[in-house]
């Protein structure tokens, strides 16, 4: 019975880490990894002493129970911390990190010294093996730890349950019972049940809690994704709710176009109890009677009632929240739509200015669709430890190669396709945004395994633009963008990535990209090497020439030289 209760405990924590595992995104913080990693573990401890014969089987299995029983509660407390935003010093981390280790340290001399146990006896009751101990003052202090991290976990739910509105409740409920349970099981351990242990199956427990707090923060965390961050600087607003009406968050720009929803707290629902919340809620039921109702204005009068200079005009749109392919809420956006109410105005008004406020539209929107790209691929290259600046560089690049080319153009580019490739140009390591952090931020060279994730950019580039560019008018923009980000890397000889393209199978694009691209990479100065000499860089090209790049971009490149190094040379004074 005893030990058929120990394996069902093992199996069933497996099974919850593969569940962990199937629904594993890059929101959640490593620390839930390591408590679902290390219950299994533990688990297994007490199934390895339960079938002990020995006394030397009996230590090692309890060596491995002790293995999460000292350190569970300290990644329970880091877990804790990162969900209340509660920000520890590094060494202090460490700190205790280490003390930890000491604890475990001491568990491991059992069977040899007497810092943990002084006395340890085997035997076996009725089929049970039992381990008689006498405590060493090792154990007193293990204690007094698990006593100290369970103490400042529920400091921190508490602390964070009083003072931050952005912390959701429903995660701190769910943060709160399994510590609570785990510290009881502790302190009780066998009491209830004879020959019973029942600190595993609060390890179960706290693996199901954690299940819930996982499905959740996937839901807090749509801010975080590569479009919500951009648009945290940008002009529109978003506001989140789940499908349940109940707000998730917004942007800081949504707080500064509606000041009233620094009062919402996170996971409420809508009252009607102010302004805001009457207005949400009216949109909100309008689009679920309706889908086709998803979109209205909203207005922010003019501070003094005789003018109209200050009034803003926002178009809000109301959609599903999409957590992959299943609807999991709605989002709202606003987006400053002022400039376009006031043309309307001065339509019956300044028919004879109206093509001028129209060109200088058309020139504002060009500006921040160039921006917003320049931005997304800045923001993807922050994340990057060995390519500050690569962006900008490359692009300056593809702009001279394409001006040289059109000294004769021969190869009949035209100039739609020419301004579309330089504009292009920065987003062609999109893809890096999918990129592990642990890859991308590496201080030196990749392994062959590395290496293997990080060839994954292009494919996930392609498809990044693809999805940012899915309604845009200029087809022509997204198909050079996607290219380039898809094909940047393959060679004319075939031996490139991902596809294995070879010759004119890859697009002119990409191959233009190609050599501004590796250019770079030989002259600019990485974390894993210093900059090449341009003669040194120019020999590489060269050699290239018919097996990595385009014969046919050879004279190009050959007259654009002098100008590469010129512009390289200005930027490192």
């Amino acid at each position: 019975m005893v030990i058929a209760y120990y394996n069902t405990l093992f199996i069933l924590s497996v099974v919850l880490l593969f569940v962990y595992v199937a629904m594993w995104h890059k929101h959640l913080d490593v620390t839930f990894t390591i408590v679902f990693t290390l219950i299994p573990i533990t688990c297994l401890g007490y199934v390895m002493f339960y079938h002990a014969d020995t006394i030397g089987e009996a230590v090692s299995a309890n060596k491995i129970i002790y293995l999460g029983a000292s350190f569970l509660q300290y990644f329970i407390l880091l877990s804790i911390l990162n969900l209340c935003q509660i920000k520890v010093r590094k060494v202090t981390k460490l700190i205790l990190f280490i003390c930890c280790m000491i604890l475990y340290g001491s568990v491991l001399t059992t069977g040899f010294r007497t810092y943990f146990y002084k006395t340890i006896e085997f035997s076996k009751v009725g089929g049970v093996p039992v381990l008689e101990r006498t405590y060493g003052f090792m154990h007193q202090l293990y204690f007094g730890c698990v006593l100290l991290f369970f103490i400042a976990s529920l400091t921190a739910i508490v602390y964070s349950f009083f003072k931050k509105k952005q912390v959701s409740r429903s995660i701190l409920y769910l943060l709160l019972l399994p510590d609570l349970v785990c510290i009881v099981s502790y302190f009780i351990s066998k009491n209830l049940i004879e020959s019973i242990d029942i600190i595993p199956l609060s390890y179960i427990f706290a693996q199901v809690m954690y299940l819930f707090i996982a499905y959740r923060v996937s839901l807090y965390d749509v801010n975080d994704t590569v479009i919500d961050s951009l648009v945290q600087t940008g002009n529109t607003g978003f506001i989140l709710f789940d499908l349940g009406k109940r707000y998730l968050g917004s942007n800081a720009t949504a707080k500064a176009i509606i000041p009233g929803l620094r009062e919402l707290s996170i996971d409420s629902g809508l009252t009607g109890s102010t302004e805001i919340s009457r207005q949400l809620q009216k949109w909100l039921k309008s689009f679920t009677e309706n889908k086709n109702n998803n979109e209205y204005i909203y207005t922010i009068p003019s501070s003094a009632p005789e003018t109209t200079d200050d009034e803003r005009i926002y178009v809000v749109n109301i959609d599903y929240l999409y957590g992959g392919i299943r609807k999991r809420g709605y989002m709202v956006t606003l987006t400053d739509d002022t400039q376009n109410r006031r043309y309307i105005r001065l339509l019956d008004h300044y028919n004879e200015d109206l093509q001028v406020e129209v060109e200088e539209k058309t020139r504002h929107i060009i500006e921040m669709h160039d921006n917003l790209i320049m931005s997304l691929a800045a923001m993807v290259e922050s994340r990057d430890n060995s390519t500050g600046g690569h962006i900008k560089r490359t692009s300056v690049g593809v702009r001279i190669l394409i001006e040289e080319i059109l000294r004769d153009n021969k190869m009949h580019l035209s100039d739609e396709f020419c301004r579309n490739i330089i504009k292009a140009a920065p987003m062609h390591d999109l893809g890096k945004i999918a990129v592990d952090d642990a890859v991308l931020r590496k201080p030196g060279r990749f392994t062959p395994e590395e290496f293997e994730k990080m060839k994954h950019h292009s494919v996930e580039g392609a498809r990044v633009i693809h999805e940012i560019l899915l309604k845009t008018d200029d087809e022509s923009f997204k198909r050079i963008a996607e290219n380039v980000a898809h094909y940047h890397h393959e060679r004319w000889d075939g031996s490139g990535y991902p596809d294995g393209l070879r010759g004119e199978e890859i697009p002119i694009e990409a191959r233009i990209m190609a050599v501004a691209d590796v250019y770079d990479a030989l002259v600019s100065k990485r974390v894993y090497k210093d900059s090449m000499s341009f003669e040194k860089a120019n020999e590489i090209i060269t050699s290239g020439i018919g097996t990595q790049f385009d014969p046919g971009l050879a004279p190009y490149y050959e007259s654009a030289r002098p100008r590469l190094e010129a512009y390289y040379s200005s930027i490192e004074n």
